[in-house]
C-alpha cells in the first residue's frame, strides 16, 4: 500500500505544480458542511439524493410553509385575518408534528394567538419610537 500511496501523492505534487487545482470551482471559498445530524441514519441518504435533485421531503416543505405564514403574520393589519392566519399556522404545526420521523425534543410549539398580537404590538410600538 505504500507504494501506491507514494504514486498519488507524487501525481497530486506533480498536478499542484502544473496548476491543475488553480480553477477549481468554489477556489477560494468555505466549504459547505452539512449537519445531517438529526435526519435518521437509515433516511441520510434518500435525503440527500431529493437534495441534490432540488427536492425538499415533506417535513421541510411543511416547516418553509410554517416560516412563510409566519412572516405574512406579522404584516397583517387586521386582527381577525391575523387570528385565522394563526389557526392555520397551528394547523399546519400540527400535521407536522403528526408525521413523528423525529424526537419529540426537536417538535414544533403552536402559536398562541395572544402572544402573538403582544409580539406584533410590540414591534409596531418600537418601530414608532
Amino acid at each position: 500500500m505504500l507504494g501506491l500511496d507514494n504514486i498519488a501523492e507524487r501525481k497530486i505534487r506533480e498536478a499542484i505544480e502544473n496548476g491543475e487545482f488553480d480553477d477549481l470551482p468554489g477556489a477560494g471559498k468555505p466549504l459547505v458542511i452539512e449537519d445531517d445530524s438529526n435526519v435518521p441514519e437509515d433516511l441520510r441518504l434518500a435525503y440527500k439524493i431529493l437534495k441534490n435533485a432540488d427536492f425538499l421531503p415533506p417535513e421541510l416543505e411543511l416547516k418553509k410553509e410554517i416560516r412563510q405564514m409566519e412572516d405574512l403574520l406579522s404584516e397583517m393589519p387586521d386582527e381577525k385575518e391575523r387570528y385565522r392566519m394563526v389557526k392555520r399556522i397551528n394547523y399546519q404545526i400540527l400535521k407536522l408534528n403528526m408525521m413523528g420521523r423525529k424526537s419529540p425534543f426537536f417538535e414544533e410549539s403552536e402559536v398562541y394567538y395572544s402572544k402573538v398580537v403582544e409580539k406584533i404590538g410590540a414591534n409596531k410600538n418600537a418601530s414608532r419610537l
